[in-house]
């Protein structure tokens, strides 16, 4: 067996140096969950394991001074479950990444992990969509910020230029009458895979949706943001019409597979149900806020 070299960075500067010049031979470790399972199937054989859990940018939750958040990419799931604010001013990005992997895989596994795995079923991604996160990756060439939805570029693919990390992603401040909600559906009860996984972003006043976003998982190359569902929501009191306008813009937004958690035609039609089913829980949350 290849000899391994394993490196634990105290700055960001170091990490990104060494990822750098190893030229593609190394891998990050933020929590492992990914990365040891590859290693043990033989699907990963890297030279060099770069763990950042040893820095403080990347570790750190911070509330922003417009009241936004910033969560560092290898804050855990486990972590950021225990902060006293972001699970009521963000419920439904925390609900979705709260269901990557077992109670025991979130001490470890980190959203920011789970969306550089680039899965198209990967559970936060669709709820980070619906809430506008915006990341902030740092490489060779300096640093520079991608909406969430232009990370993802095709399955197990990301945007990351060589010797960029993904340093953290920033959630923007909630308006008053806005709430949010992630809903998917999986064949077993627990530990699936999303068949499809629906977040949503709104905000209402006096019973009207003046701003929405949709994001959509499971059911093409990559998650996608549904423009034309947010569309549909906004300037209604989200009445059965405009729910089924949006239901029918998710319907036409998939661009599934057939396996064996879920054909062409179900993922398709789940899409639309669930969308309606997370409105309804963005709303209610909306109502309280």
């Amino acid at each position: 067996m290849t000899d391994i070299r394993y490196l634990a960075p105290q700055t960001l500067d170091e990490a990104v140096g060494a990822f750098a010049a190893a030229q593609g031979a190394a891998r990050i470790l933020a929590g492992g969950t990914d990365l040891l399972v590859q290693m043990r199937n033989g699907v990963a054989r890297p030279g060099t394991i770069i763990d950042i859990k040893k820095i403080a940018e990347l570790t750190s939750i911070e509330e922003t001074a417009d009241g936004g958040f910033r969560i560092g990419a290898a804050v855990s799931g486990a972590v950021l479950a225990e902060h006293p604010r972001f699970g009521t001013v963000w419920p439904g990005v925390l609900e979705a990444i709260n269901l990557i992997g077992s109670t025991q895989v979130q001490g470890r596994a980190s959203p920011g992990g789970n969306l550089c795995h680039g899965s198209p079923a990967a559970d936060s991604v669709p709820a980070m969509v619906a809430a506008g996160a915006v990341l902030t990756i740092q490489g060779p060439n300096g640093r520079r910020t991608l909406p969430v939805e232009q990370f993802p570029v095709g399955p197990g693919r990301n945007s990351l230029a060589p010797g960029e990390i993904l340093v953290s992603f920033s959630l923007p401040a909630r308006p008053k009458g806005s709430g949010d909600a992630y809903l998917r559906m999986i064949p077993r009860t627990e530990m699936d895979i999303a068949v499809v996984g629906v977040g949503v972003s709104l905000t209402l006043e006096n019973g009207v949706c003046t701003a929405a976003r949709v994001g959509l998982g499971a059911v093409a190359p990559t998650v996608k943001l549904v423009a034309d569902a947010a569309t549909a929501l906004v300037g209604t009191k989200l009445d059965d019409a405009a729910l089924e306008a949006a239901a029918a813009a998710c319907r036409a937004a998939c661009k599934p597979i057939d396996d064996k958690r879920g054909t062409i035609e179900y993922r398709i039609k789940v899409s639309g149900v669930l969308l309606k089913r997370t409105v309804a829980i963005a709303a209610e949350r909306a109502g309280r806020a």
